[in-house]
């Protein structure tokens, strides 16, 4: 017992750490909180959404909604989706891997299509979509023994080591899309979208330490400061835009997106030397606007050929702050500092032969963080600076396959999804605290990172059934 208590006292005093940046905090402003779905139709999927300039499916609002204008009939429809996805987190040349699946009902949505006449506005649609997603995420790292402190002082000769890291996600993020397109002579259409955002989301965070006399029982656990958490957000954007003919064989398409307004309730541990409490505030972000232009080739009923490129035209922010000084403070910073602005290319196609529809395409997403240069330990406990162009998300690639077939008024498609992405991944920095009741100084505070390579693989299908009207 008392080999730990010097352990905590001599080295680990425990700090006050407001001013670190939160790691997870910063990836779930960009992959939570950042509107980036990727869910849809069917149909969309298969064409790695890019559709800007073809409209027609109700998951094309996403991109752009004057897709809805294109509509000239009702349609209802539901989307199943089966997803999988693998996480590997690797230090050191030591990995480990842990993969989930779910199923569950992603998308569901309609449209009503009202023809005008005696009027050169031919259509007015009025439509909704539900997207549904998951937002599980386990990673977990091995430990490495060559990353250690030795411990000296009042007879004490021991070590301890890093013996692993987990970070641990749970939760649903929905999108409720509500939106109105018009048909103008069949050459222009518009469209208005409002989209109703919520998330609830609960966070882990913690990491093992190993005492080298005694590895079977002495481990430490350590959970990072106000973790576990959990978050209650609702979120509102808009969207205009519009899709204009060139001439019979091409569109072009231009939309504007706001950036999603979020009031956020979470609940936080907080920890000292006494028991761990749980806390609440309230928090208001800010995601960045977003500018989508698209081109579509149409040379015929049968073939379709589109392009988009969306891109960020502001940086995430928190747009209140608990207190002066307080980690909002600080991710706003390096939100200002580190953040660069989101660049997504997507393209997509569609053949037609008879009834049957065969879809394909391709979406690349930079990371929307800077390279940056963290402090960080290395085996030997090595500790240099490294500068880093892959933290926190990565890039994405995203590849889509579909087939559908049109029974009349009824259809089924389906689609396959498969994306990735690489990531930098830090830990160990800030301020941690164990619940160990044999530890008299409960917190750790270390300014350097461990820093382990993630890469996240996800494997989906999906299944859509519909009808027109």
């Amino acid at each position: 017992m008392q080999k730990k208590i010097v352990l905590l006292i001599s080295l680990f005093p425990a700090v006050l750490f407001l001013h670190a940046q939160e790691n997870t905090e910063i990836r779930n402003a960009a992959t939570v909180y950042g509107n980036n779905m990727t869910l849809g139709t069917s149909r969309y999927l298969g064409m790695a959404g890019s559709m800007g300039a073809i409209g027609g499916d109700i998951s094309a609002t996403n991109v752009n909604p004057a897709g809805l204008g294109v509509y000239i009939t009702g349609d209802f429809h539901a989307t199943l989706g089966i997803n999988s996805y693998k996480n590997t987190s690797t230090l050191n040349q030591n990995s480990l891997s842990y993969n989930k699946n779910n199923t569950n009902l992603s998308q569901f949505g309609g449209v009503l299509a009202f023809p005008l006449s005696g009027s050169d506005w031919k259509y007015l649609n009025i439509g909704i979509n539900y997207l549904n997603q998951n937002l599980d995420d386990y990673i977990e790292t091995p430990g490495d023994h060559d990353i250690y402190r030795d411990l000296q002082g009042q007879g004490i000769r021991d070590r301890v080591s890093f013996d692993g890291h987990s970070y641990n996600r749970t939760g649903h993020l929905t999108k409720t899309n509500f939106g109105v397109g018009g048909n103008y002579k069949n050459k222009l259409y518009v469209g208005l979208g409002l989209n109703f955002h919520a998330v609830d989301v609960r966070q882990w965070d913690s990491y093992r330490m190993q005492f080298a006399s005694d590895p079977d029982d002495q481990k430490v656990f350590y959970n990072k400061q106000y973790s576990p958490y959990d978050e209650s957000s609702v979120g509102f954007s808009m969207a205009v835009g519009a899709i204009g003919k060139l001439n019979d064989f091409f569109r072009l398409g231009l939309s504007i997106e706001s950036p999603t307004w979020w009031d956020t309730e979470r609940n936080y541990t907080s920890y000292s030397n006494a028991d761990p409490k749980i806390y609440s505030d309230d928090r208001d972000f800010r995601t960045p606007a977003k500018a989508s232009f698209s081109a579509a080739l149409i040379p015929s009923k049968d073939f379709a050929f589109n392009i988009d490129y969306t891109l960020g035209i502001s940086k995430p922010k928190y747009t209140s702050s608990i207190d002066q000084g307080s980690v909002n403070e600080s991710l706003n910073q390096y939100f200002n500092s580190s953040s660069k602005n989101l660049s997504e290319f997507r393209v997509g196609a569609e053949y037609r032969v008879a009834g049957l529809r065969l879809r394909g395409g391709y979406s690349f997403a930079n990371n929307p963080f800077d390279q940056q240069e963290i402090p960080s330990i290395h085996a030997g406990n090595k500790i240099e600076n490294v500068n880093y162009n892959n933290l926190y998300v990565g890039k994405r690639n995203i590849l889509g396959l579909g087939i559908g077939y049109d029974f009349r008024s009824f259809y089924v498609d389906a689609a396959y999804q498969n994306i990735r992405y690489d990531y930098d991944n830090p830990f160990f920095n800030g301020e941690y605290f164990t619940t160990d009741s044999s530890i008299s100084s409960k917190g750790v505070n270390f300014k350097e990172s461990i820093v382990s390579t993630v890469k996240n693989q996800q494997n989906n299908i999906f299944i859509t059934m519909g009808y027109k009207f």
